[in-house]
C-alpha cells in the first residue's frame, strides 16, 4: 500500500497555526487570564451578580481559547507521529485513522482561524436575530419558519443558549416574524454574516398546481448591549402597547395582557416581547432590545457618514445574499462568497458552519481594518 504523503498539508496547517498564535497573542492572553482569575477570586464577587457573571464569562472564554491553541499544537505533533507510524507499519487501519485525524485537525484549525477574525467593536456580544417573511405569500411565511428552525438547530449543535423572545404566526402556515437571542460569547460576530435577504426556490407545497415558487425572508442580526451601555430614550419618544400573548392559530396562551410592544416614534423601530409571564418582564426585555437596536442604528449612521465623506458608500444592506434551491436541483449557495453545498436538508438541519466561516473571511477581505 502507498505511503501517506501529507507533508504539504501538514506544512500548511503549521503555517496557519503560527498566524493564529500571532493574532491570539498568547502572552497577552495569559496575562488577561491571570487578571480575570484574580478578579474572580475576590470573596465578595457575587455581591454584584451582573458584574460577577461578566467576569466569569470572560474568564471561561479566555481559558477555552487558550486550551484550543495549546491542544491544537499537541494534535499537530501527534498527527505527524501517527502518519509516520502508519507508513512504517504499512497498516491500513492506522492510515485510515491518520486520514480522519488530519480532516478533524483541519476543521479545528479553520474554526480557530475564523475566531481570530472576530475583532469588531461588537463581535464579542450576544446576538439578537429577527427573521421576517418577505415576498412569496404563505411560502415566504413557511420559509421564515424553516430559517428559525435552522438557527435553533445550529445553536443546539454548538451548545449555545437560544431563547425565542417573540413570534408572530402567519394565518395559514409559518411565521410572519420571530426574534430570538443567542447568549454566547462572539454570537454577534459569528451570526452577523447571516444578515440579509435569503431566497428559497422550491415546488410549493401550498400550490395545488405544483408550480415552482420563489420566496424571500429577511434576517436581521444586532448585538445585545450590556445594560450599562445604554442610550437615553425619553418617555415621550416611545409608545407602549400591551396585549395578550398568543400561539399558532391565535389560541390564547395567557389570560392577562402580558405581551408588550414598544414603538420608538422618531425612528419607527418596533420591538415586541411575549415570552415572559409578566408584563414587567416583557417590558424590560423589550426596552433592552430597543436600546440595542438604537445603539446599532447610531453606530451605522456614524459609519455611513464617514463612508460618505470618504466617497465609499456601498448599498449592500438587504441585498440577496443566499439562495436555497430545492427544485429543479438541490443546492444552497452564498452569493457573496460563492460557498455552496448540494445538501439543503443538512443546511436546514443546522449545518451552517461552512457558510458562516466563509462569510467571516469574505467580510474581512472586503475591509481588512474591520
Amino acid at each position: 500500500m502507498a505511503d501517506l504523503d501529507f507533508d504539504d498539508q501538514i506544512s500548511a496547517l503549521r503555517s496557519t497555526y503560527r498566524d493564529v498564535v500571532h493574532v491570539v497573542d498568547v502572552p497577552a492572553l495569559e496575562k488577561r487570564i491571570a487578571e480575570l482569575e484574580e478578579q474572580a477570586a475576590v470573596p465578595n464577587l457575587w455581591d454584584d451578580p451582573e458584574a460577577a457573571q461578566k467576569i466569569t464569562s470572560a474568564l471561561s472564554h479566555a481559558q477555552t481559547q487558550r486550551t484550543k491553541v495549546i491542544e491544537l499544537a499537541a494534535r499537530l505533533d501527534d498527527l505527524e507521529v501517527l502518519i509516520e507510524m502508519a507508513n512504517d507499519e504499512d497498516d491500513e487501519a492506522v492510515k485510515a485513522e491518520a486520514t480522519t485525524e488530519l480532516a478533524d485537525v483541519r476543521r479545528a484549525m479553520d474554526e480557530l482561524e475564523v475566531q481570530t477574525l472576530l475583532n469588531g467593536e461588537y463581535d464579542a456580544r450576544p446576538a439578537v436575530v429577527t427573521i421576517r417573511s418577505g415576498a412569496g405569500g404563505v411560502d415566504a411565511a413557511d420559509f421564515a419558519e424553516m430559517l428559525l428552525r435552522m438557527y435553533v438547530r445550529w445553536a443546539e449543535q454548538h451548545g449555545y443558549p437560544l431563547t425565542v423572545m417573540d413570534t408572530s404566526y402567519a394565518e395559514e402556515a409559518g411565521i410572519k416574524s420571530a426574534t430570538f437571542e443567542v447568549d454566547s460569547p462572539y454570537a454577534f460576530g459569528t451570526l452577523s454574516v447571516e444578515a440579509g435577504t435569503h431566497r428559497l426556490v422550491r415546488m410549493s407545497p401550498f400550490n395545488s398546481a405544483g408550480k415552482r415558487q420563489t420566496s424571500f425572508a429577511a434576517v436581521e442580526v444586532i448585538p445585545l448591549m450590556e445594560e450599562t451601555a445604554h442610550i437615553d430614550i425619553p418617555d415621550n419618544d416611545i409608545r407602549i402597547d400591551v396585549f395578550r400573548s398568543s400561539g399558532p392559530g391565535g389560541q390564547s396562551v395567557n389570560t392577562t395582557d402580558s405581551a408588550v410592544r414598544i414603538t420608538h416614534l422618531p425612528t419607527g423601530t418596533v420591538v415586541s416581547m411575549q415570552n415572559e409571564k409578566s408584563q414587567i418582564q416583557n417590558r424590560a426585555a423589550a426596552m433592552r432590545v430597543l436600546q440595542s437596536r438604537l445603539l446599532l442604528l447610531q453606530h451605522e449612521q456614524e459609519a455611513a457618514t464617514k463612508k460618505e465623506l470618504a466617497g465609499t458608500i456601498t448599498a449592500s444592506w438587504g441585498d440577496q445574499m443566499r439562495s436555497y434551491v430545492l427544485a429543479p436541483y438541490q443546492m444552497v449557495k452564498d452569493l457573496r462568497t460563492n460557498y455552496e453545498v448540494n445538501n439543503p436538508q443538512a443546511v436546514f438541519d443546522g449545518d451552517l458552519d461552512g457558510f458562516i466561516a466563509a462569510g467571516i473571511r469574505w467580510r474581512k477581505s472586503q475591509d481588512p481594518s474591520a
